[in-house]
């Protein structure tokens, strides 16, 4: 997949030089650390996407990097997004379409990093909805307004020659909130991808529109801060990256370890949701977190509107192309290839 060019000018010579370095330090013995920083990081919701910072912690990364990181469950990524542009977040785990609708909104965050450069989302509807005129002038619930949830309902109604005027859109929170409704008829529709989506299945709720396989290039997950963090704490957001990249590849080549997190993290027993959990992470998964041109090229034209179309205004890989051409990807690779 075509990754997005490098840009280190943006941070500035002393920056860049600095974030080189810290490409190959050794992470420090804990009687030589410094105090922690600590730092907020919210997620969109419980879902298989978010394990690779779910394996930073289980592998102590984000201690061995000088952080300690808090991770809170926003329910929902534009209400995360949100915390984020106001100072309450220092990252969010959340798609490109919320960082668009903010932005153009008078808003400065950038997407840094992906972890889903993919659509990763099932349309399911409720009992009696098998087409579309079965679902014209329904309610289609999302997590939030601007959320990924949302956005992509548009491209799972064009499949069905339908439009948002269609239906009517109503906010309830995360995936399994969105199944409770469907299955209890407050809503007739809704998008949720793993581990839900496989529960989904498990119990008969049928699938309107399945996009996964059609592998839409979307930033669907990634890495969001405020612009001013990028130009302030290169050094602090530069080591929750590589945290969170090393805890990419322990999930890829650690598979028994992943899947004890992600039951733990996601409160699943079925050993099958799991597998299927870990599966589709395992597939989908941007092994470096590098983001995707053609992914927010796309989010950024479905969403159209008013407001500016340059990539740049809402995505920023100065992190990661520094991270790459520092030769911390390779280390990565020759750590965890063995595995």
């Amino acid at each position: 997949m075509t990754q997005m060019p490098t840009t280190k000018h943006r941070l500035g010579l002393r920056s860049v030089a600095f974030l080189l370095a810290l490409c190959t330090l050794p992470a420090l013995p804990a009687s030589a650390q410094q105090p922690l920083t600590p730092l907020k990081v919210g997620i969109s919701d419980a879902v298989n996407t978010v394990l690779p910072f779910w394996m930073a912690q289980a592998g102590g990364f984000f201690a061995a990097n000088g952080l300690e990181v808090e991770l809170v469950n926003t329910g929902g990524g534009s209400r995360g997004a949100q915390e984020v542009q106001a100072g309450k977040l220092d990252i969010m785990h959340v798609g490109l379409s919320s960082v668009v609708r903010i932005n153009r909104s008078g808003g400065d965050l950038r997407l840094v990093a992906s972890m889903s450069n993919v659509i990763r989302f099932t349309f399911f509807s409720g009992e009696g909805v098998k087409t579309a005129a079965d679902l014209k002038g329904g309610v289609v619930g999302v997590s939030t307004f601007g959320s990924e949830s949302d956005s992509t309902v548009t491209l799972a109604l064009e499949r069905l020659k339908l439009t948002r005027a269609d239906i009517t859109l109503k906010e309830y929170g995360g995936s399994a909130q969105r199944l409770a409704a469907l299955k209890s008829g407050e809503i007739k529709a809704t998008a949720i991808n793993e581990p839900v989506a496989s529960l989904a299945r498990e119990q008969a709720v049928n699938v309107l529109v399945d996009l996964l396989p059609e592998q839409i290039p979307w930033l669907f997950s990634g890495v969001v801060i405020r612009r001013s963090d990028l130009r302030a704490r290169p050094g602090v957001i530069g080591r929750f990256l590589k945290a969170a990249i090393e805890g990419n590849h322990l999930g890829l080549t650690n598979e028994k370890l992943a899947k004890e997190v992600l039951a733990k993290e996601l409160k699943l027993t079925d050993s099958r949701i799991i597998d299927i959990s870990y599966t589709d992470f395992k597939l989908q998964t941007p092994r470096n977190m590098e983001s995707s041109i053609k992914g927010a090229e796309n989010v950024i034209a479905q969403i159209g509107g008013e407001g500016s179309t340059r990539v740049e205004d809402y995505v920023d890989p100065t992190l990661t192309g520094t991270l790459r051409d520092g030769g911390f990807f390779n280390v990565m690779e020759r750590k965890y290839s063995a595995r």
